[in-house]
């Protein structure tokens, strides 16, 4: 049987253009994805809370976790965990690289 499935890495924005401790909302395909700098170091996850169906971008960044604005939850952007009550789903995580001074992510 042969892998039909390719790798897509989809260009989202200049590092430039990424505030340090900050998040931002990117549109990627049919995709909303938060991306985040914290420490010197980008992450990407989903940009919907999976309780409160919140935009994860609104939200509060400390640290490493976002607080969803509508309740509160926290997420770890490294992993997408769950972190505190009411959420119970991890948020979807994305690989991401930086190539010529742009964040690409994998979809």
């Amino acid at each position: 049987m042969t892998d039909t499935s390719t790798t897509t890495w989809l260009k989202l924005i200049s590092v430039d253009d990424l505030p340090d401790d900050d998040v931002i909302a990117v549109s990627a395909g049919d995709a909303e994805i938060a991306v985040y700098r914290v420490a010197g170091e980008v992450f990407a996850t989903d940009n919907v809370c999976t309780h409160g169906h919140a935009r994860l971008c609104d939200g509060f960044l400390d640290g490493y976790e976002i607080e969803c604005p509508l309740h509160q939850g926290k997420f770890d952007v490294r992993s997408g965990k769950a972190m505190c009550e009411p959420l119970t789903t991890d948020v979807r995580t994305f690989p991401i690289k930086i190539e010529d001074g742009h964040v690409f992510v994998e979809l």
